[in-house]
């Protein structure tokens, strides 16, 4: 099979882009009307972030996250329980050649946010980001070059 040439593999493809969307909503969708027959999950209120596919589209990877991080784990072992089930829901709504695996993780990006901005917010970290830049950049105080720089 031909290589994309006009990709260079920096990030997804549009159509990577588009099928993991369109694998999220329909994800969110089944869950929110609660189509799975588990009771357990069905009690459960889970957030499908995103879902990243792989090249070969064979294989989706949802980021999942319980409405209120509680109870992440047993989501996760529900949503791993009925994924043969899901991935029957997803492949009514594609038309793909082939019905892509559907993997669940856990979603770290608000905790990975929430670390970020306490890490933003302490005092020594506040002072570094409030000091002007003090580096040299060649230049005098007035804004004229420097003797190398002249030549």
């Amino acid at each position: 099979m031909a290589k994309n040439r006009h990709h260079d593999g920096a990030g997804p493809s549009q159509r990577q882009l588009r099928v993991g969307e369109l694998i999220r909503r329909t994800l969110s969708d089944v869950l929110l009307r609660g189509d799975i027959h588990d009771p357990e999950l069905n009690r459960m209120s889970i957030t499908v972030g995103e879902v990243r596919t792989s090249t070969d589209l064979k294989v989706a990877t949802a980021y999942i996250l319980p409405l209120g991080g509680q109870g992440a784990k047993e989501a996760l072992d529900a949503l791993r329980r009925n994924r043969h089930e899901l991935r029957r829901a997803v492949s009514k709504a594609m038309t793909l050649k082939y019905a892509p695996e559907v993997r669940f993780e856990i979603d770290e990006t608000f905790d990975r946010m929430d670390a970020t901005r306490r890490l933003l917010e302490q005092d020594n970290v506040r002072r570094d980001l409030d000091q002007p830049d003090t580096e040299d950049d060649g230049s005098d105080p007035d804004g004229s070059a420097t003797r190398d720089e002249r030549g």
